[in-house]
């Protein structure tokens, strides 16, 4: 049986694809800062983590708590908009909430990968996949704004090409992916994919992956995206 840890799995696309992997018979082990009010999460059947990855420290005991664990895809799936008022706007960006964003976006993926690190170690052709967005993309940014949610999707995009890099050499492929313009609660009702239909063709593309995809910024249907 192949094992998937999904970070931020109580709602939207984590909760889509915990309940995709479940039902294909993986173990799944799910995050969420709050497993007492994760009611869908739990009706799934999965095992069910508190971490907040706001924490450092809560990152380092939840690697604690995962030693000896063999993890097959680790999907860090957590993160934040950085609020949607006037924090985005110049003149008014507010740098309490870019530095927790930042924190969130940028910094926690990369902590918890070095804390998943000897568990990703533990299988054999393991993956790491990082949700980020084309918001983050140099190239596709025709509008500006939003600096906070640009910047921190831009750093995430550089850590993860780093890591493509580095753990492909350890037989891991670390890539990101774009999901679409996803109707969740960060993506509004306006959205153009469903959960479903956005992780239906993530998974496909994941299962996919090569070691030629390693550090690469893909869209949710496999089309590369431009740094």
């Amino acid at each position: 049986m192949s094992t998937v840890l999904i970070t931020g799995a109580n709602r939207g696309l984590g909760l889509e694809f915990a309940r995709q992997y479940t039902a294909d018979g993986w173990e799944v082990i799910a995050t969420c800062r709050e497993p007492d009010k994760a009611e869908d999460l739990a009706a799934l059947g999965c095992t069910v983590e508190n971490l907040d990855v706001s924490s450092l420290r809560d990152i380092q005991r939840f690697g604690g708590r995962m030693v000896g664990q063999a993890i097959d895809l680790f999907i860090n799936n957590a993160g934040t908009y950085g609020g949607k008022g006037t924090e985005q706007i110049l003149g008014k960006v507010d740098p309490l909430v870019w530095e927790y964003t930042l924190r969130v976006n940028s910094v926690a993926p990369l902590k918890l990968l070095e804390a998943l690190l000897p568990c990703l170690e533990n299988t054999k052709g393991s993956k790491a996949v990082f949700l980020s967005s084309k918001m983050g993309s140099m190239t596709e940014n025709t509008s500006g704004a939003q600096y906070i949610y640009r910047s921190s999707k831009a750093a995430l995009n550089a850590v993860v090409k780093s890591l493509g890099i580095e753990l492909v050499e350890r037989g891991i492929i670390a890539m990101a992916f774009h999901p679409g313009w996803v109707r969740t609660d960060m993506g509004g009702p306006n959205g153009l994919l469903s959960t479903d239909e956005s992780v239906t063709a993530m998974r496909g593309v994941i299962d996919g992956l090569t070691t030629a995809d390693a550090g690469r910024f893909l869209n949710y249907d496999g089309v590369e995206i431009a740094w």
